[in-house]
């Protein structure tokens, strides 16, 4: 198997989540910011910044690998997860993302289709790291191609992930689920 990430991207044993933290909290700092909500899976990571379509936002940093999914985490290959261990974490689910989460780079980018506005949210579509959901949910994320019932890539058709960018490891599970 290849390896998953460069070494410095992903924490190695004697970092401390709370030392990832910090590093990963001051790089993305300039970037976004976190919109708090009192309401459960509401706060949401917003730009503080405008890019052209495509652009790099963030580069993945300070994450560390984790023994199980967990509904804070991001898969990162066929059978790994990471937590971000930043602000990334409130990067929500969008139909019509405005950034992908690109684990084989270890990077956020702007999405190819359109720029990202300063004030916009940060939204990433679930489906394009995630094979399976820890905790599916109804999007409400009022998108006209709204997809309704999130529960990962495996159990959504080949239709309904077409126009979406996803990882590697979700087109070759896609491959084997399908026989193609």
């Amino acid at each position: 198997m290849a390896p998953i990430a460069e070494p410095d991207l992903v924490s190695r044993p004697n970092d401390t989540t709370v030392e990832a933290s910090k590093k990963s909290a001051a790089l993305l700092a300039d970037r976004l910011y976190v919109q708090r909500s009192d309401k459960p899976f509401a706060s949401g990571a917003i730009s503080r910044v405008s890019l052209p379509a495509g652009a790099l936002f963030a580069r993945i940093t300070g994450a560390s690998i984790v023994p199980k999914q967990r509904y804070t985490t991001v898969q990162i290959n066929r059978t790994q997860h990471i937590e971000l261990n930043s602000d990334l974490v409130y990067c929500n689910h969008s139909c019509r993302p405005s950034v992908v989460f690109d684990m084989a780079k270890m990077e956020v980018r702007v999405v190819d289709d359109r720029p990202l506005r300063e004030g916009e949210p940060v939204t990433f579509f679930y489906p394009s790291t995630e094979w399976e959901m820890d905790q599916p949910f109804q999007c409400n994320c009022g998108a006209d191609n709204c997809k309704g019932w999130i529960d990962g890539a495996k159990n959504m058709s080949r239709e309904q992930l077409q126009g979406y960018w996803l990882n590697e490891h979700i087109v070759e599970l896609l491959k084997e689920r399908d026989g193609a």
